[in-house]
């Protein structure tokens, strides 16, 4: 290294200099140089400055300090696993075709539809005009059709059904985006997850959520809102509300419920979660009741609260359950409720539960 180092400070123009400082930790083991750093000495003129430089003029983001995550990272088994899925969902995608009996809803301004399971959301965004007579490949040459100006008002996740809203105009689809921003929509999702009994039939649950350049998303503390993650983003509020519907097959769905005046359960997030770790676990229905838009917002709070939904296996969710694999995650969209961006009048849309969902509430 000596020698490398004498070489190039002959060939340095000593006109241009350049502060260089190598921190050695004196008990530690031999220091190497990285490759990139060698490549960086062969391009550079250098020059080398014995005094150390003041701690002043090093950049606070050395020694950034942040937020640490208190949900685990993705278990070894979901990346291969995701990969074909996702391969799986690319091919279904590719030859979807949305039919009218996929219609929840319909006027001039708006269209809600019942989306399935294993298909993206650009599918069935594109499908639409199909489905509603007015595919552009039955246009004959010269002739000009009217297209509605259709946009997603809401998205879900790949393997999330349920339902899924679009807008005709880009000016209700403007009205709709500030609704949502608001918090003026409200929605509710039914999902089956594998996890001990719990000892609540109502909780909210409110942390912090984020994820680090390139990383997954992950739950943070509640105090954490609003700190920086590296790579530069910031921790966001979230907040969900849950309900048990069934344990095992016993119990029965009811209405959806204001849990907003349900004030006594609440978990704020401070550390990480404490789970038990039984042998035997239950199959639990629950409604959850998202208060904020975070992407994987129930599945990242199932994950917290030892719940986490069967076939999730990006957040520890059980891909064999019981003598059987489980190709998708099984969450899904069945409500959604808002004042119309037109008309005013407050409308619902519900979509029909799943078989896994109808399965559930069925005895053993």
């Amino acid at each position: 290294m000596d020698t490398f180092l004498t070489r190039k400070l002959k060939q340095m123009p000593l006109s241009v200099p350049l502060h260089l400082t190598v921190l050695l930790n004196p008990k530690g083991p031999a220091f190497k140089f990285p490759k990139t750093f060698l490549a960086f000495c062969s391009t550079t003129a250098m020059s080398v400055q014995a005094e150390p430089i003041p701690t002043s003029q090093i950049s606070p983001e050395t020694f950034q300090d942040y937020p640490v995550p208190l949900s685990p990272p993705l278990p070894p088994i979901s990346k291969q696993i995701e990969l074909s899925r996702a391969m799986t969902a690319s091919s279904k995608s590719s030859i979807f075709s949305l039919s009218r009996s996929d219609f929840l809803y319909e006027d001039p301004w708006l269209i809600a539809v019942n989306k399935p399971q294993g298909v993206y959301c650009e599918s069935v965004l594109s499908s639409i005009p199909r489905a509603l007579g007015q595919s552009a490949d039955s246009v004959e040459v010269g002739t000009q059709v009217s297209l509605p100006e259709l946009h997603l008002a809401n998205r879900l996740d790949r393997d999330t059904s349920g339902v899924m809203v679009i807008t005709k105009s880009h000016k209700v689809a403007a009205k709709l985006v500030k609704a949502f921003t608001d918090h003026k929509v409200k929605k509710t999702y039914v999902a089956l997850c594998i996890g001990s009994n719990s000892k609540w039939e109502k909780i909210t649950v409110r942390s912090g959520h984020g994820r680090s350049k390139f990383g997954a998303w992950r739950v943070y503390a509640a105090s954490d809102v609003g700190r920086t993650l590296p790579g530069g983003s910031v921790v966001r509020d979230m907040e969900t509300s849950f309900e048990i519907v069934s344990i095992n097959g016993e119990g029965r769905l009811k209405e959806a419920s204001d849990l907003r005046k349900d004030e006594e359960n609440i978990v704020v997030v401070e550390e990480k979660a404490v789970v038990d770790d039984v042998l035997l676990k239950d199959e639990i229905l629950i409604r959850a009741y998202p208060r904020s838009g975070r992407t994987h917002q129930i599945r990242l709070h199932c994950q917290y609260l030892g719940i986490s939904i069967r076939g999730d296996v990006k957040y520890d969710g059980a891909y064999e359950w019981r003598g059987r694999s489980y190709d998708a995650h099984e969450l899904h969209a069945e409500s959604l409720s808002l004042e119309h961006p037109v008309t005013g009048v407050h409308i619902m849309f519900h979509a029909p539960l799943p078989l896994w969902a109808n399965q559930a509430l069925q005895p053993p």
